[in-house]
């Protein structure tokens, strides 16, 4: 190389790593917001970074900067490789155009050869709108990406700021979210433009807030208060993830359980009585190991990732204490998309059911229960990963098939003795089945017959006996035994091998 080159190399990669820094940190920082760099430096191991396309320039940018608003490269985070991009704000609102869209998509094809996570810190206005349709054509290019990695190498989006129009249907395309109060918003049609359509004044925050995300649309997985917390939520969930398809998430060291009580002291023998789950999650889960996702969307089931014995599976379990742990059409997809995840990447599932069914009303028959419930039975059925289902109280009608029933593939289904499996209650079912001879019978005695009625219905019907009898239930377990009965289904099943006929693809009932 020249001296003249060397030192023009010199200075252009001066320019394209540090020209303007510290305009752009007294922004971003006035923003409450780290710059690109700083944000890579935080999240990956200790000078683990190379970067790639330094260089990069708009070519219809008379005075663009190098690297075009975007750093991209790879690096690692304990010690995993791991690719990733960060959006520059400070550079035209961290818009894409044309460069910009160019370099994502590169660091995207290389994470997909070499099969590692891709991860996307997005702090961006949206489309660079002088440079029009080529800013369009670029989004493209990326949406196209995202669909192509899916279910082949993990994809995390990190909202670090805006993401407005086009830009977020990359994130929505990703495995999971990250949002951070105050800082993040993803909205297809900002304030201005609402106000200006509808006539209806509102935030950016109101609008497309991490709250928001998180409690009522289900876009953001996880939610953190500072960009130093999501750092560490990202790296505690890549702790679970395979690097691609082909591979299994690295083992962590087993532990007993972080509650160490009786389950039976967790789960009300009374029916009716609600309780929380992840009580029970957490007594028979490895400890410290429970990392729930979209925590605030659809509480009524919950879903995430834990240990046990050291090895990553996904959990989902009924909640009682939400609307009784019925589904509704958020669990349903909620449920659905962490299946399908787990399937795509080679995860058990492991299934805690206490369901009375699905959630009644006019609301949700009108806005689509059959067709998003069926998301869910699509998800079990199409899983061939292992599949574990405990039965711990109730698993009424269409929900206990929804709920990873042996109908849909599950492995090994598991009962304890109190569990009621059934089409109905009792008191629906005698209702229906007796509810003429009933009202024949004078308020004296109807009151009494109807609770005779019931009861044996209950000893008849609503016991786990009946479908262990015919090889609905695998087995019916002491409820304090079930950790180790999990762990053994957990540790033969672990090779399992099953394949779907061959077909060009499924048509899930979107």
């Amino acid at each position: 190389m020249s001296s003249s080159n060397l030192e023009k190399w010199k200075l252009i990669a001066h320019e394209a790593t540090h020209a303007n820094d510290h305009m752009r940190h007294e922004r971003q920082r006035a923003a409450g917001k780290k710059t690109a760099r700083q944000r890579i430096a935080e999240l990956l191991d200790t000078q683990s970074f190379e970067e790639i396309d330094q260089f990069a320039r708009s070519p219809y940018l008379e005075h663009g900067d190098y690297c075009d608003g975007v750093v991209a490269g790879f690096g690692t985070i304990a010690g995993c490789k791991v690719a990733l991009f960060a959006q520059d704000f400070t550079f035209k609102g961290g818009s894409l155009g044309k460069r910009h869209a160019e370099k994502i998509c590169k660091i995207m094809d290389l994470a997909i050869k070499v099969g590692c996570p891709i991860i996307g810190i997005l702090d961006s206005g949206g489309a660079r709108i002088d440079e029009g349709i080529h800013a369009l054509a670029g989004y493209g290019s990326v949406f196209m990406r995202n669909v192509k990695a899916s279910g082949v190498i993990p994809q995390i989006s990190l909202i670090l700021g805006p993401c407005a129009g086009g830009a977020v249907y990359s994130p929505a395309l990703t495995d999971f979210v990250f949002m951070t109060e105050q800082i993040s918003q993803m909205f297809i049609t900002g304030p201005q433009v609402v106000a200006q359509a509808l006539g209806q004044a509102i935030t950016k925050e109101e609008l497309g807030g991490a709250y928001v995300h998180a409690t009522q649309s289900g876009v953001a997985h996880i939610v953190t208060q500072t960009e130093e917390q999501c750092f560490e939520q990202l790296r505690r969930l890549l702790s679970y993830l395979p690097a691609h398809y082909r591979t299994s998430a690295i083992p962590g060291v087993g532990a007993e359980p972080a509650l160490n009580i009786p389950l039976t002291s967790l789960v009300p023998e009374n029916n009716n009585q609600g309780y929380d789950i992840k009580q029970v999650i957490l007594a028979v889960v490895d400890a410290q190991s429970f990392f729930e996702i979209q925590a605030l969307f659809a509480p009524n089931i919950i879903v995430g990732f834990a240990r046990m014995d050291g090895m990553a599976v996904g959990i989902v379990a009924n909640q009682p204490l939400v609307k009784a742990g019925t589904l509704d059409i958020d669990a349903s997809c909620k449920a659905a998309r962490f299946i399908n995840f787990c399937n795509s990447f080679g995860i058990p599932i492991i299934s805690l059911v206490d369901v009375p069914g699905f959630l009644p009303g006019i609301d949700q028959e009108h806005n689509g229960i059959i067709r998003h419930g069926a998301k869910l039975l699509y998800a079990y059925a199409n899983a061939t990963v292992p599949k574990i289902t405990l039965i711990l109280r109730k698993a009424f009608g269409g929900a206990y098939v929804v709920m990873g029933s042996k109908e849909l593939g599950a492995d090994f289904n598991i009962a304890w003795p109190q569990a009621q499996i059934a089409v109905l209650s009792a008191p629906a079912a005698v209702s229906i089945l007796q509810g003429k001879n009933l009202a024949a019978l004078d308020e004296s005695t109807r009151s009494a017959k109807k609770a005779e009625l019931e009861q044996a219905y209950a000893t008849e019907f609503l016991n786990p006996f009946i479908a262990a009898e015919h090889g609905y239930i695998d087995t019916i377990i002491e409820p304090n035994a079930t950790r180790s009965c999990i762990l053994k289904a957990l540790s033969f099943i672990e090779s399992k091998v099953e394949q779907l006929p061959k077909k060009k693809s499924g048509n899930i009932p979107l």
